[in-house]
């Protein structure tokens, strides 16, 4: 099934070009659940086969993704706040408990948004804080487009160098998943070691 759905995207990306590109990944980056890795992978295969370029398809992928976090970021800052304000408490989320985040947030939002970015299934997720605590717009522009911008360089790096061997893919895929929790967990560590120290 998996095989069918990357033959789909590939056609479909083909088809779209640069725009269909940006379209998937903006989706991916909302709240749609849509992998990236069926379209960078792809899209990163087509620049192998010299169907696309590399900097073009990365662009537009960073450019998506970006597009998607600014819906998400917004989306919180109108609805959001006030959705969980509202009906919180049947969930028993009060209102303090939302401003104690909210503070987290202002002071470990560059950090957060740039690691959540980089974890599956946070990654569509994480601008919803960054957008209920109005983090610094240019502040979560340049960490998002940070993290955005490692996560679809891997991904079309995997599709151009292994993107016709699916069972490859899947093993790099998950090596590098399992490489990027264990350094950002490391680096979580530190950070709150510094920030424990007063650094």
């Amino acid at each position: 099934m998996l095989h069918s759905i990357v033959d789909f995207i590939v056609q479909t990306v083909g088809t779209l070009g640069y725009t269909g590109i940006f379209i998937m990944m903006f989706l991916e980056s909302t709240f749609f659940p849509f992998p990236s890795e069926v379209v960078m992978i792809p899209a990163g295969y087509l620049v192998h086969k010299g169907e696309m370029n590399m900097a073009i398809v990365l662009f537009c992928g960073i450019a998506g993704s970006l597009a998607g976090a600014f819906f998400n970021y917004y989306l919180a800052i109108y609805v959001g706040r006030a959705v969980l304000i509202k009906y919180g408490k049947y969930f028993f989320i009060k209102e303090s408990t939302i401003q104690k985040a909210e503070r987290f947030f202002e002071n470990h939002g560059h950090i957060s948004t740039f690691s959540g970015r980089l974890i599956p299934a946070v990654r569509q997720l994480i601008s919803f804080p960054a957008g209920l605590a109005r983090m610094n717009i240019v502040s979560f522009s340049v960490y998002t487009t940070l993290g955005a911008s490692i996560w679809v360089v891997i991904l079309t790096l995997l599709g151009y160098y292994i993107g016709d061997n699916e069972d490859l893919v899947k093993e790099y895929l998950s090596t590098i998943v399992y490489l990027l929790l264990g350094l950002i967990a490391l680096g979580a560590f530190i950070y709150y070691k510094r920030i424990n120290k007063g650094l």
